[in-house]
């Protein structure tokens, strides 16, 4: 096998070492200037490892141009142990026209973002960890297609800008419609952000309003928020045809929010004890096996809208208006003693339109369970009331009192014990929008109201805790 010899510099402040050179596919560097020797060599399925230590990376960053793994056979640059090294200065690693690229084991404290140009696709950021602090923007941008964040850690920030932003092509026009396409963000931790402006610093914006109308069609699943505090929405939905499941936000301000976009599913997530749960815009969502637990405002909110839909074309300003929702479908979620069941809004004046709001499963000890003040456009049918809670404004053709005998497991979510009135009780056939439950159980008809199919099993999916998710996760 053909062997390299690679240039080795210093590791930090430490004298100069030289290269260990294990193949062609396989070197361990000791200098970022080897570093970049061996990246500019790299071809598919060659693994270059960075010495640990800290390394104070100049302006220009460390530059991967034109260089090109397989799918089965991707080039990877990583540290030598997970955490072992970090890199500081202005810039990390600044992508151009290159493909199948991971990333794994670094700590970044870069000045600026680490940005995964357009043009440079199936990029993967793995087990890293990312505390930028105040002096970046945001965290990590993607404007590639079919990019992989996962089983990394997004940490400590107290100044506006996201830790992730989903976006698209760089240039002037405020309504480029092009997104990054199939991002793919699986097992992160996303903690501690305490922005205390009113917006600004979500964990995840996943589009703009400029792209909402575009199809991103990316999946963010088993996320862990807690403590995320930089703004109302933890998830920002702000594009169309993306699927929000099986994560559980804790103790934040943020909820996951579908601000702009269309065609948005949003199933079997957790939120637990902050101040949101979840919010909807736009049209042709589906709402479906989410477990909202004592969060301070409503459980769920169908918005009104500025305008009935956005389209092709309309001035920035104009986007940035609330599109009122459309075709909504809100089924089978349990919404636990929050400071109110399910809510509308009354501060727009578009009302939602042709909205289904079935076999949910409300309870609550105070407020009221529903407040909904435009109901000409919503259908409700199925759904379970219980607690001291008044009913609200739901009408009573939509809802029966009964009690679903929730009790509460040790990972804190309150599910159906055998004789629950929940059993069997759905109004409608859901089976062509989910098969199984919040729990991960097979749905059988006729399905149980709420998030929860009662079940004797053993759940296959729980709400995350730290141990789940970051970079030491299965």
């Amino acid at each position: 096998m053909k062997r390299r010899t690679f240039l080795a510099g210093a590791v930090g402040a430490i004298g100069a070492t030289a290269v260990v050179v294990r193949s062609a596919e396989a070197a361990t560097v000791t200098s970022l200037a080897a570093l970049q020797s061996a990246i500019n060599a790299a071809t598919a399925g060659t693994t270059i490892t960075l010495a640990n230590g800290s390394y104070a990376v100049g302006s220009s960053g460390i530059t991967i141009t034109g260089r090109n793994g397989t799918t089965t056979s991707p080039i990877t640059i990583q540290a030598e142990s997970r955490g072992g090294v970090t890199l500081t200065g202005s810039k990390s690693f600044v992508f151009s026209h290159s493909s199948n690229i991971t990333i794994s084991g670094f700590v970044f404290k870069q000045t600026s973002s680490l940005d995964l140009a357009a043009g440079s696709n199936r990029i993967r950021l793995t087990r890293n960890e990312f505390a930028l602090g105040s002096a970046a923007s945001h965290s990590v941008v993607v404007r590639g297609d079919d990019v992989k964040i996962d089983r990394n850690i997004f940490r400590d920030k107290s100044t506006v800008g996201c830790y992730l932003v989903i976006d698209g092509p760089s240039n002037n026009d405020p309504q480029n419609e092009t997104i990054a396409q199939r991002t793919y963000i699986l097992r992160n931790h996303f903690r501690d952000h305490t922005f205390s402006g009113l917006n600004g610093g979500e964990p995840i914006r996943l589009g703009t309003s400029g792209r909402a109308l575009a199809d991103a069609d990316a999946t963010v699943e088993y996320n862990l928020f807690e403590r995320c505090n930089g703004d109302p929405e933890a998830i920002s939905v702000k594009s169309s045809g993306n699927t929000i499941r099986y994560n559980t936000v804790r103790s934040s301000v943020g909820g996951i929010v579908l601000r702009h976009g269309n065609n948005n599913r949003v199933e079997s997530n957790y939120i637990f004890a902050g101040d949101n749960g979840i919010r909807i815009y736009g049209n042709d969502h589906l709402i479906v096996n989410n477990y909202v637990d004592s969060v301070d405002s409503a459980g769920i909110i169908l918005g009104s809208g500025s305008e009935r839909d956005h389209t092709p074309g309309e001035s920035e300003d104009d986007r940035k208006g609330n599109d009122a929702p459309d075709r909504v479908v809100i089924v089978l979620n349990t919404v636990r003693n929050n400071g109110s069941g399910i809510d509308g809004e009354s501060n727009r004046t578009v009302q939602p339109l042709a909205c289904q709001i079935r076999d949910n499963l409300l309870v609550g000890t105070s407020g009221s369970l529903t407040n909904l003040p435009y109901q000409s456009g919503i259908t409700f049918s199925g759904n379970i009331l219980w607690g001291s809670a008044s009913n609200g404004t739901i009408p009573t053709s939509g809802f029966t009192r009964a009690d679903p005998k929730l009790t509460s497991n040790s990972d804190g979510v309150y599910r159906l014990a055998s004789g629950s009135a929940a059993i069997n009780a759905v109004s409608a056939n859901h089976s062509t929008r989910v098969t199984d439950d919040l729990d991960g159980h097979p749905r059988t008809a006729p399905y149980d109201v709420g998030a929860d199919e009662y079940s004797t099993a053993t759940p296959t999916r729980r709400p995350l805790a730290a141990a789940d998710v970051g970079p030491t996760a299965v």
